[in-house]
């Protein structure tokens, strides 16, 4: 083949880039647009890698997506975090260990398969429903909302609150009205609930029904004047009983609590045999179990990160599984250039799914599986969405084909393959450039291949939040030769775009107004848009704060390294990775020099006190959570990481520490107990 390779490290943070890409892909396909093309447990495993080769990577603090342009945005007076996520036994008992020093009193609840929706109530009138959208921002969808039946329009309570839950619909009403025109429940609740106007062959809002999880009541403070002041509950089972008084459903909600840590864990873990032995008679559809802490003071003292809250978990099923046959591979270019294969499969039908396609991630993961076209494969999936391939069974046979039907009903008539090797692309399928072997992906180098340069300035638009320009309209400017590269935006007239199919005068203008508001960025805002493969807004906050002016950014060369690596959360493999993708768009970024306004940022103040400079590394069981003691280095200046190394300054220990203790004490790691920790915090 005629690949070009890259070493160890550039493997590395290739791959961290295409796990970041394809997390925020996946997330905007999940939350907008309600057409997943994977399953949760694919998108788990995406998660959980990125996690391991990059515990602090900006990605993982995100939840949910930006919302889609063209809709009316909501900011949320209460973030909608996601939850932490366990599929085994043991991180059951890691989350009761991490938790019960707050209590062992926990409230359990189905983890309901639909859209999560923020009510907010303004003397106990409902004024506004929003959607999840990215954790912070939601899109306003209270027309469809008022429409659910049990959503009360009014309470019974004259007060300022936001309620909290999922929006499904009735398994019985799914297969009645709507199984031959949507894949699944979980689709058709998102889509309807999302929806401008009520159409024929799509999902009616009057057939969805909410199920509260909980409600947050508006601070004195803030709350209206005429209402009356916040109710005060010492559980969050109290105020799931106050929701059910006031005419909103909860998710039924059972309360556990155990003796002991063993005792509890075990509690929890009848809670996750329960619902997976009632999954299949459920009336919606479930993927799992949520515990969450009952002490709502205990749950202000656990705290949350920027993705999830500490006193709460989400338990999963565990995966379903079924055979096909592969049938054949094709291959994809994405944003990053990244050359990804999609697997065609016979139709198989998973928990009442048929599915026809899903992805087989890089050209490592074919060559890990040892698939063949025309092999019996083992796919399995939980949730809703397209399986992943798992295994190969060996060469499939004619029988292994019969009785299959696609999704609209039509008997499957296609033959056996010939049993070969998958193609693997030496050029890009897009506009066959040559390929690069980047770690366990193939990498098209072209910045103007046109299955990138949409991407990246659909990318851009929606991280400047330019409503008018959407996927249509830039597919249109990239075909019509208007937009070559990211800066040829500025350089389009309204004429040029009323030119286009759908674009009149009014919409054109619209756009251009849109643009010209963005013709000066502050340079962390422009990094940020840039869409780098793997700096998101949080490094490239960060990064601007050192770099600061836009001719430092042009100009940064390897004499930078050392200053960049200095950064919180920024290591080698991440600094190259800028410096490369700064260096790959030279041109580029010379053309926006010319074409905005990019103003300098104020240099980032260095971190301060007494643990400035010191690494530690957090393993046993303390008197409070590790995740606490974490955000206390971090305040006091210190690093905080996940792994041990002859690097490490510090490993706090607590009773019960294993192998990292071990491996501490063989590289002369200086070790300390909670106490010798706390007195390094004094000054």
């Amino acid at each position: 083949m005629g690949w070009i390779e890259f070493g160890p490290d550039d493997a590395t943070t290739a791959r961290i880039e295409a796990l970041a890409e394809q997390i925020a892909h996946h997330s905007h396909l999940y939350y907008n647009e309600a057409t997943p093309e994977i399953s949760d447990a694919e998108f788990d495993a995406l998660w959980d890698e990125l996690k391991s080769l990059d515990p602090e990577h900006p990605q993982l603090r995100r939840v949910g997506a930006p919302v889609p342009p063209g809709s009316v945005k909501v900011d949320h007076r209460f973030p909608m975090r996601s939850l932490d996520k366990a599929t085994g036994d043991d991180e059951v008992a890691h989350f009761v260990a991490e938790t019960t020093a707050h209590g062992r009193r926990f409230v359990a609840q189905p983890k309901l398969d639909g859209s999560a929706l923020s009510l907010e109530y303004r003397r106990g009138r409902l004024v506004r429903a929003a959607t999840r959208g990215s954790g912070e921002r939601g899109e306003d969808v209270t027309s469809n909302a008022l429409r659910i039946p049990n959503i009360p329009d009014r309470l019974p309570w004259e007060g300022d609150c936001h309620v909290r839950g999922e929006v499904v619909m009735h398994l019985d009403v799914f297969r009645k009205k709507y199984a031959d025109i949507a894949p699944n429940p979980r689709n058709l609740a998102a889509g309807s609930l999302r929806q401008k106007n009520i159409e024929a062959g799509k999902g009616d809002a009057s057939d969805l029904a909410f199920h509260a999880y909980g409600v947050l009541f508006v601070p004195n403070d803030e709350k209206h004047p005429d209402s009356p002041d916040a109710l005060q509950f010492e559980n969050d089972s109290q105020s799931i009983a106050w929701l059910r008084e006031n005419g909103i459903t909860p998710a039924e909600e059972v309360v556990v609590e155990g003796t002991d840590d063993d005792d509890t864990t075990q509690a929890l873990l009848v809670e996750t045999k329960r619902w997976t032995q009632g999954r299949d008679s459920a009336p919606w559809e479930i993927d799992g179990v949520v515990f969450k802490l009952d002490n709502l003071a205990k749950r202000e003292l656990l705290g949350e990160t920027a993705h999830h809250p500490r006193w709460a978990l989400a338990w999963k099923f565990p995966p379903e599984e079924a055979t096909t046959v592969l049938l054949d591979i094709d291959w994809q270019t994405g944003r990053t250039g990244a050359v990804t294969p999609v697997a065609r499969v016979a139709p198989v039908v998973v928990s009442g799914v048929t599915v026809e396609n899903t992805t087989l991630h890089n050209v490592g993961e074919v060559e890990r599986l040892g698939v063949s076209i025309g092999d019996k494969v083992r796919v399995v999936r939980r949730g809703d969405v397209i399986p992943k391939i798992i295994e190969t069974l060996g060469p499939a046979k004619s029988s292994d084909l019969q009785g299959r039907f696609h999704a609209d009903g039509e008997s499957f008539t296609g033959e056996l393959p010939t049993r070969a090797s998958p193609h693997i692309p030496e050029a890009c399928p897009e506009c066959s450039t040559e390929l690069k072997l980047d770690g366990a992906f193939l990498r098209c180098s072209n910045l103007s291949c046109p299955a990138r340069l949409a991407r990246s300035i659909l990318y851009w638009c929606r991280a400047l939040e330019m409503d008018g320009i959407g996927e249509k309209l830039v597919d249109q400017l990239c075909e019509a030769g208007l937009v070559n590269t990211i800066p040829d935006l500025y350089r389009l007239t309204s004429e040029q775009i009323q030119g286009l199919e759908r674009m009149a005068e009014k919409s054109a203008n619209n756009v251009v107004t849109q643009l010209d508001a963005t013709r000066e960025l502050a340079l962390d805002t422009f990094l940020s848009a840039l869409g780098l493969p793997g700096i998101g807004p949080e490094l490239a906050t960060a990064f601007a704060g050192e770099i600061c002016t836009m001719e430092a950014l042009i100009n940064l060369n390897e004499d930078d390294l050392e200053r960049l690596v200095a950064i919180e959360g920024v290591g080698q493999t991440v600094a190259y990775s800028l410096m490369e993708g700064i260096a790959d768009r030279s041109e580029m970024l010379e053309d926006f020099n010319q074409t905005l306004t990019i103003t300098d940022v104020a240099k980032t103040e260095a971190p301060s006190g007494p643990l400035v400079g010191l690494s530690f590394c957090i393993t046993g069981t303390l008197t409070r959570p590790r995740k606490e003691i974490a955000l206390q280095i971090k305040a006091a200046g210190g690093k905080v990481v996940s792994a041990v190394s002859g690097k490490l300054d510090y490993l706090v220990a607590g009773e019960n520490a294993g192998s990292k203790l071990e491996k501490a004490t063989r590289l002369g790691v200086t070790i300390l107990n909670e106490t010798e920790w706390e007195a390094m915090l004094q000054p």
